[in-house]
């Protein structure tokens, strides 16, 4: 079973960070003797909070199976709730963070090969940790092998030549080579948070599930073209 998969997050609010938590965050910024660049990058570490496992949580999970053409979306609501649409083979749950981590390590402990866009950087990084966090133990560990293909695939790694040339964002990449972009209807990551704090989960998970659908396509190219 071949997985591509994506996850979306959403930093905590900050004052919901201890004292000691603030401080550290803010130890650079704070130093910042120009007012206007001080607040410049306080707003900007504020901003970042989604980045890090400690200081965000898990909202969306898309996972696309190859084999089978099915997607599953798992995002963050209070009540259970499942959705398909049939049209494209997608279903859409909804549950708490600690579950759709849960979920996400049995799908992936089935998987033969896992693809993702800087999954070796971000998401599997993030992913563990918050399950440290939650006290659930990943199912396996897809960060041992920078340079093999074996068990997982990320095609940040494979289209900058495992860093030879620069980095873009999948965005660029989707538009390089002709593929629809998540970002073409008008959401990008940036937009997260503010989505998210509106009461728009859903749709955070439909631009989860056309991540995922980008992601595939990508794959696709590097699998026609790149993997030599």
């Amino acid at each position: 079973m071949k997985l591509v998969f994506d996850i979306e997050t959403v930093g905590f609010d900050f004052e919901s960070l201890s004292e000691s938590q603030q401080e550290f965050l803010l130890r650079y910024p704070e130093k910042e003797k120009d007012p206007d660049l001080r607040q410049e990058k306080i707003h900007d570490t504020i901003r970042y909070l989604s980045l890090y496992p400690f200081t965000a949580s898990v909202v969306c999970i898309g996972l696309y199976n190859i084999d089978t053409g099915k997607t599953l979306v798992m995002y963050e609501g209070a009540e259970t709730e499942e959705k398909e649409v049939s049209r494209k083979r997608i279903k859409y749950k909804s549950s708490n963070e600690r579950d759709m981590i849960g979920s996400f390590w049995e799908y992936v402990k089935k998987a033969t090969l896992l693809i993702s866009f800087n999954g070796r950087q971000f998401d599997l990084p993030f992913l563990m940790l918050r399950s440290a966090v939650l006290k659930i133990k990943p199912s396996r560990n897809f960060l041992k092998n920078k340079f093999g293909t074996n068990d997982h695939i990320d095609l940040l790694d494979k289209f900058t030549l495992m860093g030879l040339i620069k980095k873009f964002n999948l965005d660029f990449y989707c538009r390089t080579f002709g593929i629809e972009s998540p970002k073409s209807h008008g959401l990008t990551g940036l937009d997260v948070r503010e989505i998210y704090n509106s009461g728009k989960i859903k749709e955070l998970a439909v631009y989860c599930a056309d991540d995922v659908r980008a992601t595939y396509e990508l794959y696709k190219i590097w699998k026609s073209y790149l993997d030599l």
